[in-house]
Formats: structure tokens, C-alpha cells, sequence
């Protein structure tokens, strides 16, 4: 049995956060560990607020799991400010130190709820510290401090991988771009169009996160997260969509 963890928040509706993350973990057969960040109020179409979860009571959910599970890959969702997760990594690398971090750093709801604004320079400190990095256009601008989000990715990849997600590229819409070890990857979008979910991104990051875990080597996780994101797309025309794996995939209506 394979474990993966996700530091997540929790999203009542299911379709993000970290009950998604759980959702897609199963859906790779691997076994989900959950520490909650966050306490949000939220459906699929609307965010109403957010309790943050101090990094103390994050460390105190994951220190048991860490102690008595061979964790070696944690996703991370939404966190307060980039010195929780900070706190958080030392904390738990300290118990193992070879876990490896994958952040999805949310900064804004889909429906528009800002979670939090810490300056670019609070959240490069953190860089090193990550295995990749999945942000959208806009969150990495608001990241690296860059004025075009391809430039802050490259900049930022100095210290770690980056994916650019390609959901609010201008310049390449559903493209997503690795750049990583002086290299750029690109995955161009199976289909031209798909139906919109509530949470696609924690979906991404939690599959492409699932991926390494089972050994993928870093380009190919990220074109197995992809081309499971898709399915998941696809699985339903509503905003939550269903989560299973490859050989079980059909479409639901």
C-alpha cells in the first residue's frame, strides 16, 4: 500500500479542497491522508467565508500520520500565509525527511473570494522548499511579482518546478507548460472543449501528485494528471464531477 497526503481545505461540496484530493487518490489505488488547513463555507457556485487553521493544529493533525505512514508525497491546498506552510514543511520533514511538497497555491476562489495576499517575496522563500508548483496565469504574477505570468514561471522554476496552468493563459488557453531543469514542457488540451468543474485545479495538482507517488518521473506525472483532470471534466456535465480510475472511467449523466 502506497500513501499520499494532502494538506488541504475543507470544502463541504466535495468538488475541491481536500475531500477532492481524498477522491483522487483513491481513484490512482492509493491510500489518502487528510490534514485540514482550512474551514470553509462554501457550495460549488458560491464561497461565503473561511476559518484558517493555525500551523500548530495543522503539525498536530499530520505529525501521527507522518510517524506511522511511509508518506513520501503531500499535496498542498489552501494554507493561511506562505509562513504556516513553512512552518508546516520544517515540522514534518523533521519526522520525514525525504517527503516531497506539491503546491497548488490558490490565492482566489473560482467565484471570486480572495484567500489571501502575501507579497512575492514572502512566497519565495518557500520555493526551494517544493518538489513543483502548479500555478494558474495570474497567481504567478502575483507570486514572482512579474507583470506576465510565463515570465514569473520561468523565473520561479530557478527554485523549483513549475507547471503553468493553461485555464487563464492568455496567450496559450488550456496549455499547460512544465519548466523545469532549463527545460519547457508543454501539454497541449485534449479537446477544445470541456465541461467546467468546481475545483479542476486540486484535482490536477492532487493527480499529478498521485502520479509521482507511484513513480512516474516528474514530465510524465504531469501528462497523467492532465489526462485524468480530463476525464474528470468529461465524467459529468454538472460542476462536481466523478472520480475513478482509468479502466473503470465511463460517462455519467
Amino acid at each position: 500500500m502506497s500513501y499520499v497526503m494532502s494538506l488541504a481545505g475543507l470544502d463541504p461540496s466535495g468538488g475541491a479542497g481536500l475531500l477532492a484530493d481524498i477522491k483522487t487518490f483513491e481513484a490512482w489505488r492509493l491510500r489518502g491522508l487528510g490534514v485540514c488547513t482550512a474551514l470553509t463555507v462554501q457550495t460549488d457556485t458560491e464561497f461565503l467565508g473561511v476559518e484558517w487553521l493555525s500551523a500548530d493544529s495543522i503539525i498536530n493533525q499530520a505529525l501521527p500520520l507522518v510517524q506511522q505512514y511511509p508518506v513520501d508525497y503531500c499535496k498542498v491546498g489552501i494554507i493561511s500565509h506562505p509562513d504556516t506552510l513553512a512552518e508546516v514543511m520544517t515540522a514534518l520533514r523533521a519526522v520525514r525527511p525525504g517527503i516531497s511538497f506539491v503546491l497548488d497555491p490558490v490565492l482566489r476562489a473560482s467565484a471570486g473570494y480572495v484567500f489571501h495576499t502575501a507579497i512575492h517575496a514572502a512566497w519565495a522563500s518557500i520555493l526551494p522548499s517544493l518538489t513543483l508548483l502548479t500555478p494558474n496565469y495570474d497567481e504567478a504574477v502575483a507570486m514572482s511579482g512579474f507583470p506576465d505570468g510565463e515570465h514569473g514561471a520561468r523565473a520561479m522554476a530557478k527554485h523549483c518546478a513549475v507547471l503553468l496552468k493553461g485555464g487563464h493563459r492568455p496567450s496559450k488557453p488550456g496549455h499547460d507548460t512544465l519548466f523545469h531543469a532549463n527545460t519547457e514542457t508543454d501539454f497541449a488540451p485534449s479537446s477544445a472543449t470541456a465541461y467546467a468543474k468546481h475545483g479542476s485545479g486540486c484535482v490536477l495538482s492532487a493527480a499529478i501528485t498521485a502520479a509521482l507517488a507511484t513513480g512516474m518521473p516528474l514530465p510524465e506525472a504531469c501528462r497523467a494528471g492532465k489526462d485524468y483532470t480530463f476525464r474528470y471534466l468529461m465524467s459529468s456535465p454538472a460542476l462536481v464531477g466523478w472520480h475513478e480510475s482509468e479502466e473503470r472511467q465511463t460517462i455519467h449523466y
